[in-house]
């Protein structure tokens, strides 16, 4: 089963993940480059793109936290670990890139404790920080690493008195020296076929001779003469692949046997002149590809009009995590990412036929990583840990982190979140829905979210003024306390909503979390877009899942 897990990473691998169960982990954290990251959702034509929210603040600051953490990495069982980390605190001392570190290392330690011994990690990060992520990454795993990969990410632009950046990093470690890997390989180009396969057998098909022989004489078997052939006169040796035999079946003790079943099975190119040198037949069909560098560029960022794009910050391809999933795992291997955003590595790693584990700390990516799943992968089953299931775990959020509420309810009716870039600055709106009821135009739903112990009669009055103000057709009311009778009183008084075919629907509904959560109560509105008018919606993939309730 797959999961998908609401909370910091570092105390979900310490309470839900278990010592050398996972395959693969990739990550993708922020980059400490003190940027806020906002989600611009896309609204229909000719509404304003107000649905702003900041998904992460990419910036860390030595505090109290920092602190702590430092403290249990410097008690911890991994002493290089712990002499690294302090002698970083020495040279930088303690401010955010230090801060960032600490957490970083703090994660990587159970990173390294969660995988498996084959197992592999990638650590996605740009120039920011990660010349002091290599040195935490070296103190962690031992030194088993295997790679940096550069990634081009973008395409060439000016930068003020620098040269332009258009690459992220890629950090490939293996936990110990025997490690997954499948060999990937990448198709070689049409004009690489053409160049280089000019030959073309009786059956049409292209191919390369290529030498069966080696440089130097033997004295031996692969020194002899086979049909009129003696390669010692030009000082070379018969040397036939093993692989080629493999790959047709074929049999031979002897070297002169092998190269008699390469001939019986047409595979050896005999030149026109008796003099030339017998050669074996290369199929350009039978390529497997070349092997993969260490610079890629053949894998494009997410354009600003590209059908994967969600609308999510940092999204990346689907293309480079399907790369790295295949480079270093198998079918029904579990692949983790614990910083997991938008959800694009349990995309990848559901397409690819792989068990998942996904985390992120905020109730907006687990809300929009849940529907990318449910859109691209119809009937799939996978359990979320975290978010409220009942009436106490809702009142307990709320508490917590009003901000975090309001981002979860607003999931509950399938709106988007809807803020200004600093908290607070909603307008009386914490959410909304574009709905379609004809073909010509959307219509508006607002949402307000309210997650006290207590609610009055005012609230819905200025809900009704926000629905007039904002051109909206209904306006929702989400309570986490039980509506007054003088509160439904006046919500029926604002009347009904006609759509084009005639049927009413109430201009303003209020719904309780807890008839929400136990599905007695839902929005009501018509839609013929299917609630694709509001988010964007992932493209259905070809593989089919059981159909599992995630509440």
């Amino acid at each position: 089963m797959n999961h998908l897990y609401y909370g910091d990473n570092l105390d979900v691998l310490r309470e839900a993940v278990s010592d050398e169960s996972v395959d693969l982990v990739y990550l993708d954290p922020p980059f400490n480059s003190d940027r806020d990251y906002n989600i611009l959702f896309a609204s229909p034509k000719g509404e304003q793109s107000e649905a702003q929210i900041t998904a992460f603040k990419d910036s860390w600051h030595w505090g109290a936290q920092a602190e702590a953490e430092f403290d249990e990495i410097v008690r911890g069982h991994n002493v290089n670990v712990a002499e690294m980390i302090q002698s970083m605190r020495r040279f930088l001392g303690e401010n955010d890139m230090m801060a960032y570190l600490v957490m970083m290392a703090n994660r990587l330690l159970e990173l390294h404790r969660v995988l498996k011994p084959t197992g592999s990690l990638y650590l996605h990060c740009d120039p920011t920080a990660s010349h002091y992520l290599k040195i935490v990454l070296d103190a962690v795993f031992g030194g088993n690493f295997r790679n940096e990969i550069i990634w081009k990410r973008t395409g060439a632009h000016s930068s003020a008195k620098r040269f332009g950046p258009i690459h992220d990093t890629l950090f490939f470690f293996s936990k110990a020296e025997d490690y997954l890997w499948t060999s990937p390989k990448t198709p070689h180009s049409g004009d690489y076929v053409e160049k280089h396969f000019t030959q073309i057998d009786e059956d049409g098909r292209h191919f390369q001779p290529i030498t069966l022989t080696g440089s130097g004489v033997r004295n031996g078997e692969s020194g002899k003469a086979w049909r009129h052939v003696n390669p010692t006169n030009v000082k070379r040796h018969w040397a036939v692949p093993g692989n080629v035999m493999e790959r047709y079946q074929l049999t031979g003790k002897t070297v002169q046997e092998r190269l008699d079943a390469l001939d019986a099975a047409g595979l050896i190119f005999w030149p026109k002149s008796e003099e030339g040198t017998p050669r074996l037949k290369w199929y350009a069909d039978e390529l497997e590809g070349m092997s993969i560098p260490d610079v890629w560029t053949d894998i494009p960022p997410i354009g600003a009009k590209s059908a994967e794009r969600l609308g999510y910050p940092t999204q990346k391809p689907l293309a480079l995590l399907e790369r790295i999933i295949k480079a270093s795992s198998n079918e029904g291997d579990v692949i983790l990412d614990p910083f997991c955003g938008c959800g694009t590595a349990v995309h990848a790693a559901q397409k690819l036929k792989r068990q998942w584990v996904g985390i992120d700390i905020t109730h907006l990516a687990i809300s929009l990583i849940e529907k990318r799943l449910k859109d691209a992968f119809p009937g799939i089953g996978f359990e979320i840990h975290g978010t409220p299931r009942d009436f106490s775990g809702a009142r307990d959020l709320a508490l917590r982190d009003k901000y975090q509420f309001q981002w979860w309810a607003c999931s509950l009716v399938g709106a988007q979140p809807w803020q200004g870039k600093k908290k607070g600055a909603d307008g009386g709106i914490d959410g909304v829905i574009y709905f379609q009821d004809d073909k010509a135009t959307h219509k508006k739903i607002v949402v307000s979210v309210k997650g006290g112990d207590h609610v009055d009669v005012s609230m819905i009055r200025d809900l009704a003024h926000v629905i007039e103000r904002e051109k909206a057709e209904i306006g929702l009311f989400v309570t986490l306390a039980k509506p007054t009778k003088p509160m439904q009183t006046e919500a029926v008084a604002a009347g009904f909503y006609r759509n084009p075919q005639g049927k009413n629907y109430p201009k303003l509904q209020i719904l309780t979390i807890e008839e929400l959560l136990e599905g007695t109560k839902k929005p009501e509105y018509p839609d013929l877009s299917a609630g694709a008018a509001t988010f964007k919606k992932a493209k259905t993939e070809e593989q089919r899942g059981e159909q599992k309730s995630l509440l």
